[in-house]
């Protein structure tokens, strides 16, 4: 005869209720994705090379090669796209680099770098 605790996790076992994943009626549509948009960081010179490799590495998380890549193609193309995403998290992180505050370095520099956001090319 099995013990007392070893019968009731036996009937919780059975009685488990386990998720179905039901299969979605056939629509002949495919699913639909979110929209992507650029997050475009535009020229000025009133901000450092080590402010633009700063900036998009605590904002963005890009490496310092990376980083450094993308500031000289905006101080030399006037534009480059830091990020690829979703609408309202472009907007976020368009708001955070008009926020990232003056580059120290630079007595003329009075706030944050321009940045905007462009839907992505289908």
């Amino acid at each position: 005869m099995p013990d007392s605790a070893s019968a009731v996790l036996e009937a919780a076992a059975a009685e488990a209720v386990v998720p179905v994943r039901l299969p979605r009626p056939a629509t002949g549509e495919k699913p639909r994705h979110q929209p992507r948009y650029h997050v475009v960081l535009w020229n000025d010179d009133d901000h450092t090379y080590d402010y633009v490799i700063a900036m998009l590495r605590r904002l963005f998380g890009h490496t310092a090669e990376t980083a450094f890549k993308m500031a000289a193609e905006v101080d030399t193309r006037g534009r480059v796209i830091v990020l690829t995403t979703t609408k309202e998290h472009a907007e976020l992180k368009r708001d955070q680099i008009h926020a990232f505050g003056a580059d120290r370095l630079i007595a003329r520099s009075t706030g944050s770098m321009w940045a905007s956001i462009e839907p992505e090319p289908s």
